[in-house]
């Protein structure tokens, strides 16, 4: 399928009409579930998951039910790494949604200026939601900035360059008015995601990150922070 077609698939009012409608099942699914089966997990946690549906619906929803829950029949490298990237995602999300409006949506800028601005307010999100844990646990802003620096440095320039690059050669040209903005914003996103996702499996394996808490564990995963 070429980009062209992709393009004309999801310029549809219609299509992104049903994708937000699974896109509001998916979160009213995942918010029940974490207050009925999943309670012990930690409140940032839960945002965590919470962000990562709201921003890839179903496909958040998947990703949740195999890394997230304390049902999960084992945990594994794999999950971890899916656990580190949803909370690098969460944070990320927010400023490439803020960075992709304000830039395209309302000042149209070109492409260089709608990365950097865009790129910019990922990072600082993403890295906020990656040390506010660490500071809430009882570690000095110092410390938690230290120890984080270089894995989610990492995890975000991967994933906001894919997901950046998406989106601007998808609907770079287009409008808030247009459902192709909003349509090549979501594609992105879990774009983004899963690029960002071996990046984190690396970065666990080889210690730079802790890959947060076992969701199986009531008690860890209370307490559980990103490194």
């Amino acid at each position: 399928m070429s980009i062209d077609q992709i393009q004309t698939l999801i310029d549809s009012w219609s299509g992104l009409g049903i994708w937000l409608a699974l896109v509001a099942a998916s979160v009213a699914w995942v918010v029940y579930d974490l207050r009925t089966n999943n309670s012990h997990i930690a409140s940032m946690m839960q945002w965590v998951w919470t962000l990562t549906v709201l921003y890839s619906g179903p496909i958040g929803v998947l990703i949740y039910r195999y890394s997230g829950r304390q049902q999960i029949p084992t945990d594994s490298l794999s999950r971890k790494g899916f656990r580190s990237v949803a909370h690098c995602y969460s944070g990320c999300g927010i400023g490439e949604i803020l960075g992709v409006i304000i830039s395209v949506g309302l000042f149209a800028m070109g492409n260089f200026w709608a990365a950097v601005i865009t790129f910019t307010l990922a990072y600082i999100f993403g890295f906020a939601l990656n040390i506010g844990p660490m500071m809430q646990n009882g570690m000095a802003f110092k410390e938690a900035f230290k120890g984080a620096f270089v894995a989610e440095t990492i995890s975000i320039v991967v994933m906001e360059s894919v997901a950046i690059t998406t989106d601007l050669y998808l609907g770079g040209k287009s409008t808030m008015g247009d459902a192709l903005f909003w349509s090549s914003l979501y594609v992105s996103l879990s774009l983004g995601l899963f690029a960002a996702w071996p990046a984190n499996l690396l970065l666990i394996k080889y210690g730079l990150k802790g890959g947060m808490g076992d969701p199986r564990d009531t008690d860890a995963a209370a307490h559980a922070h990103c490194h």
